[in-house]
């Protein structure tokens, strides 16, 4: 027998907010692919032309810059695998990170005593988001700009203030 008012574990929590956050990377496998194959045949044509002036060493350094670059851009696209994720709920707020390698870092806090905290400059505007929860610093949004900040900041603090608010009970839906 029930009383219709016991706890249910298996209820989920409605998500007030819910963010991905990836570094932008501007050029994708195709555009690397294209670029690396227009820099090899520049780097191997002006190799060939050294190599027929008498200037044969002059040929491996060629190679070695387009190996330079390529190993450049692999650092890059490799790094392009960090992600930040963001989930508010009534009773918690979420930061999950995963760095480049894989290793994810996990944090849960109170949406109730959460604040966000900014650093701004004057000329470029948002530098860095914080959120701040008895008295530690956690940085977030790293990977935007400081515009995409501003509009991150706005959606997070009415998802805070949602979960401030508590969960509204309708039955008709």
């Amino acid at each position: 027998m029930t009383a219709g008012n016991e706890f249910d574990p298996e209820v989920a929590e409605p998500t007030l907010f819910s963010a991905l956050l990836m570094p932008h990377r501007s050029l994708n496998r195709t555009g690397f692919l294209v670029l690396m194959a227009f820099l090899s045949l520049i780097s191997f044509a002006a190799g060939v032309a050294f190599l027929l002036m008498g200037a044969w060493p002059v040929f491996g350094f060629f190679g070695l810059d387009v190996l330079a670059i390529y190993w450049a851009f692999k650092i890059n696209f490799r790094r392009a695998r960090a992600c930040e994720e963001i989930l508010v709920t009534p009773s918690e707020l979420r930061v999950r990170r995963v760095s480049h390698r894989g290793h994810v870092t996990e944090w849960v806090l109170n949406p109730l005593w959460v604040q966000i905290d900014q650093k701004v400059h004057e000329e470029f505007g948002i530098e860095k988001l914080y959120l701040v929860s008895r008295g530690r610093h956690l940085a977030i949004a790293s990977f935007l700009g400081p515009d995409e900040k501003a509009s991150f900041i706005k959606a997070l603090n009415a998802a805070l203030q949602a979960a401030r608010r508590g969960v509204t009970y309708n039955p008709i839906s």
